[in-house]
């Protein structure tokens, strides 16, 4: 039985505006416009493409870790939710 690589936790949800499709994440490495993550949370998960990054409310390229930042999602996230490297 082979057993999935661990990949390293790029952060996780720490709110979800339904009402705009808009995760907060709070950020334990760099990311990126045009990064693929996968967000998971136990069961559910799906990837996609980070298309656009704020920080207050302002446009960014990349954020480092440790910054909270705000992500459009394609799916509802729960908060906990886990993001990795897709």
């Amino acid at each position: 039985m082979l057993k999935k690589a661990r990949k390293k936790s790029i952060g996780k949800v720490v709110h979800y505006y339904d009402k705009i499709g808009v995760a907060i994440l709070e950020l334990a490495s760099p990311l990126k416009v045009g990064d693929a993550v996968l967000f998971q949370h136990g069961e559910q998960e799906f990837t996609q493409t980070v298309d656009s990054l704020q920080v207050d409310h302002e446009g960014i390229k990349k954020a480092k870790k440790g910054q909270v930042v705000g992500l459009k999602v394609g799916e509802p996230v729960k908060e906990g939710t886990v993001v990795l490297p897709a």
